[in-house]
C-alpha cells in the first residue's frame, strides 16, 4: 500500500485541496490480489488504490471513454506470425500504467481508506492523472503510450489499434498491446533492446524476458516454432474435466437466517466466466 501511494506522489497524480461548492468526491477503496504466473503459482502480492468509478455520471464527471483492447485473436495471429519469421516473442508490463494518462475532467476523490491526512480529514484530492477505476482512466492511459509510440516513429495498425509496427531498412518490429501488458518481436535482435530503452525511457517498465504466459495462453517458444496451450485457461473456466460444465452453488437468507442452498452441476457448457456467474444467478433467483 505504500510502494502504491509512493508511486502517486512521484507521478503527481493528484493534489490535495477543499472541496469546491457544489463538487462532489467520488470515493477510493484498495484492491488486493495474487498476481499468479502460467503455472497457477503466486509471484506477487498486490495493493491497488481504485475509485469508486460506478458512481460517476456521463457528461458530468467524464465524456469520451472508449479505448481499443487486442482480442486473443491479434495474439494468436501475432504469435503465428513471429513463428513464421523465427523470431523470439519477449514481455513487459508497464507498472501503474494508468497513472501515466493525463485526464481533462475535473474529478475529485476522497483521500485512501486508512491513509486520511490527520491535519486535513475534510480534504479530498484533486486528480490529475488516470486513477484506476475511472471511466476515463483506459483512454487516457492508451492516448499517453500511442502518443508516445507514433512519436518514436511506429505505425499504427490500420485494422489492429492495439499492434504499432517500426520498420527499419529490411527488418521489422511488432508491438501489441493489452492494457498495460506488453509483447513484442522483430525479425533483429537489435530493434527489441532499443525498444526496451525506449520505454524505460518514459514509464517504469518490468522487463519479463521471453513470453511464456499471456492472457491465458501458455506460450512455449522452440527452435521448431511455438506451442501454444490453454490447460490453465480451460481449468479458471471448466470445473469438471469430463464435461466441460461449472458448477452453481449458492446460499439465501432471510434476514441472517440461512433458509435455503444449493450446489449443482450447470446443464450447459459456458464459454466464458460472465456466462457462469449469469448462469448461476439465473438460478438462484429462479
Amino acid at each position: 500500500m505504500q510502494e502504491e501511494l509512493l508511486q502517486f506522489k512521484l507521478q503527481e497524480v493528484w493534489t490535495l485541496v477543499d472541496l469546491p461548492y457544489g463538487k462532489r468526491a467520488i470515493g477510493t477503496k484498495w484492491v488486493f490480489r495474487n498476481k499468479k504466473d502460467e503455472r497457477g503459482i503466486v509471484i506477487r502480492n498486490k495493493a491497488r488504490l481504485v475509485a469508486q468509478g460506478y458512481t460517476q455520471e456521463e457528461g458530468i464527471d467524464y465524456d469520451e471513454v472508449f479505448a481499443p483492447v487486442a482480442r486473443i485473436e491479434a495474439i494468436r495471429l501475432f504469435l503465428a506470425y513471429a513463428s513464421f519469421k523465427d523470431f523470439v516473442v519477449y514481455q513487459m508490463d508497464v507498472k501503474s500504467a494508468f497513472l501515466y494518462g493525463k485526464i481533462e475532467e475535473e474529478v475529485y476523490v476522497c483521500q485512501p481508506p486508512g491513509f486520511e491526512d490527520p491535519d486535513f480529514p475534510d480534504r479530498v484530492y484533486k486528480v490529475e492523472k488516470a486513477l484506476y477505476g475511472l471511466h476515463q482512466a483506459p483512454r487516457a492511459w492508451y492516448e499517453t503510450l500511442s502518443t508516445y509510440l507514433l512519436d518514436n516513429e511506429f505505425q499504427r495498425g490500420k485494422i489492429d489499434k492495439t499492434l504499432f509496427i517500426k520498420r527499419y531498412k529490411g527488418d521489422i518490429l511488432l508491438v501489441q498491446v493489452y492494457v498495460d501488458d506488453i509483447i513484442f518481436g522483430s525479425t533483429k535482435k537489435e530493434l527489441c533492446n532499443a525498444f526496451e530503452k525506449l520505454m524505460h525511457e518514459k514509464f517504469q517498465m518490468s522487463s519479463m524476458g521471453e513470453l511464456t504466459f499471456f492472457l491465458g495462453l501458455q506460450v512455449q517458444q522452440k527452435k521448431d516454432g511455438i506451442f501454444i496451450s490453454q490447460d490453465k485457461y480451460v481449468d479458471d473456466y471448466a470445473g469438471v474435466s469430463l464435461d466441460r460444465k461449472s458448477t452453481t452453488g449458492d446460499c439465501q437468507f432471510l434476514g441472517c437466517r440461512l433458509i435455503s442452498w444449493q450446489c449443482k452441476k450447470q446443464i450447459v457448457v459456458a464459454n466464458s466466466r460472465i456466462e457462469v456467474e449469469y448462469v448461476a444467478v439465473s438460478s438462484c433467483c429462479g
